[in-house]
């Protein structure tokens, strides 16, 4: 499978290629039309990369920032509680410091989470990006 972009700049997945023609797949919407050969070039991207292109860019981010269950149970509890003290999320949850500050430097990074102040403490809220995802999951 290859990537193409056709005359509009759009990219498909090339599903099957014909002498004038080629059947060829939206990422996003998983829908497959023909189109004239004349009008596709192909591109480096490789497929599997467009194919991820169909995954809302939020949700991409979420992904490839949580690197197991604890990561992304934190990403819900913020969104379920709201911006939140660190001294709070460190009582509430069974991670160490370490752990904890760990998670949020990548969720940081990603830009999943902020840094805030709440109540007079240090504390993190997530981002509309952030938001976005975890509202995309369920």
């Amino acid at each position: 499978m290859k990537t193409v972009e056709a005359a509009d700049g759009r990219r498909y997945l090339l599903v099957k290629r014909s002498s004038e023609s080629s059947r060829v797949r939206d990422p996003e919407t998983g829908e497959e039309r023909f189109l004239p050969n004349e009008e596709l070039t192909v591109v480096d991207d490789g497929p599997l990369e467009t194919a991820a292109a169909g995954v809302p860019g939020a949700v991409r981010t979420l992904v490839t920032a949580t690197h197991d269950d604890r990561a992304l149970g934190l990403l819900v509890e913020l969104d379920r509680r709201g911006a939140t003290p660190v001294r709070t999320l460190l009582g509430d949850y069974d991670l160490c410091e370490s752990d904890l500050l760990g998670i949020l430097t990548e969720f940081r990074a990603a830009g999943l989470v902020t840094e805030t102040e709440v109540a007079g403490h240090r504390g993190y809220a997530l981002t509309d990006t952030g938001r976005q995802a975890v509202d995309r999951l369920s």
